[in-house]
């Protein structure tokens, strides 16, 4: 354990310690568990900051027991391992069309191209939102990043454009929600209203605080899993065609990835007393940084090994957190990134990583997630798809 000054927290590095920590609903608050700017931001901003979700509104992530609890299992309705399994021909669907458009170019940027399309239509599908808010959910997800992750000055009146789409990100959350609360579909956000346990559902404003973080998570996360796992993947000494020819695992590729380079380094915890974490005593309102990536990395841990090793046995990892705010969504997440990179692997078979310098981590800190990820397919001849009847590539390259 350190303490960063930069952050004003204690950074939590050693896997127990933040096991322990995440286990400890007592001692420690997940109420403040996202990152705080550090620049001081305009009056008007903060107070939009404040009341865009709705007046003293949290997201489950943010909520303590026992409110937690409540919100948590009829959340957890829509994701179910029966209500997964139904949802998966959508999501082999969506991977299959968007492999088929990008399968096309010789060279193309993976994150913008197919990790975020693919992650963000997704979860956006299974919530019942319409395609054409596709574009905005993504903008408005950008501008939460920027304002909540603020490490330098900005121009006030960008600050305010920002704030201003979150304003409109919760009226939109709060529309879609009294429509589906008026005229159910068959979507999560229905099933949120009206479908809960033995009766127990979210009212009406308790689910539209809800339905931006499942877009946000639901598709960010996802996206920068995607782009590090197929990064690592493409680096390492068998490449890509150990994926195609299946010597890799898409599940052990998926938790290896997750674990090796996690997309979230780490979720920060609020000491409610005075508490000693490993040997370090800490005062009551103490904040921590849970490092959940050095976890993954934790060498006095034998499901960390050093380098990047499919199949080593890493599925303990910590990329879903742990205890009660474990990810709820995580079945939902490990299918998706297996469909995608299973559809990749079948439309684009001879991947390989573009020339140039290696790619660059967005500043984003503690989200991880690369700027961009070039990457080419050897012998593809513009606009035409792989397999295709006057493909003159030589069988073994074609799908």
């Amino acid at each position: 354990m350190f303490y960063a000054p930069l952050l004003d927290a204690w950074c939590v590095t050693r896997r127990e310690d933040i096991v322990a920590v995440l286990r400890d609903d007592r001692n420690f608050s997940a109420r403040d568990h996202n990152p705080c700017s550090t620049v001081e931001l305009p009056e008007d901003v903060t107070r939009m900051l404040r009341t865009w979700r709705g007046a003293g509104a949290l997201a489950v992530g943010s909520l303590d027991p026992p409110e937690h609890a409540r919100i948590r299992e009829v959340l957890n309705v829509g994701f179910t391992p029966a209500r997964v399994r139904a949802f998966e021909p959508t999501i082999r669907a969506i991977a299959a069309g968007l492999v088929e458009r990008t399968a096309v170019a010789p060279e193309f940027d993976f994150i913008t191209d197919f990790a975020v399309p693919y992650s963000l239509e997704v979860i956006c599908r299974r919530l019942g939102i319409p395609d054409e808010y596709l574009d905005r959910c993504r903008t408005w997800s950008e501008q939460r990043i920027e304002l909540m992750m603020l490490q330098r000055d900005t121009d006030p009146d960008r600050l305010r454009e920002y704030a201003r789409g979150l304003m409109d990100f919760g009226a939109f959350a709060r529309s879609l929600v009294q429509e589906r609360l008026a005229s159910p579909q068959d979507d999560l956000i229905s099933e949120l209203l009206h479908d809960g346990k033995a009766g127990r559902t979210l009212t009406a404003d308790e689910a539209a605080v809800q339905v931006p973080t499942l877009i946000f998570a639901g598709h960010m996360t996802c996206a920068e899993a995607l782009g590090t796992i197929l990064f690592q993947q493409l680096q390492s000494p068998g490449g890509w065609a150990e994926v195609v020819d299946g010597t890799v695992a898409t599940r052990d590729l998926v938790e290896e990835g997750l674990r090796f380079d996690s997309p979230l380094a780490g979720m920060y915890r609020s000491a409610v007393h005075d508490v000693v974490v490993g040997d370090v005593h800490l005062a009551a309102g103490s904040r921590l940084l849970l490092l959940y990536g050095a976890a993954g990395r934790d060498t006095h841990s034998p499901a960390c090994p050093v380098g990047f090793s499919p199949g080593s046995g890493s599925a303990s990892h910590l990329a879903f957190g742990h205890g009660i705010h474990f990810c709820l969504g995580a079945g939902f997440a490990r299918l998706e990134l297996e469909i995608a990179i299973q559809a990749v692997a079948t439309g684009m078979p001879d991947l390989t990583l573009a020339p140039g310098p290696p790619p660059r981590h967005r500043p984003v800190f503690p989200l991880r997630a690369l700027t961009e990820l070039r990457v080419r397919q050897p012998g593809r001849i513009p606009g035409r798809s792989s397999g295709d009847p006057d493909d003159t590539s030589p069988p073994a390259e074609r799908t």
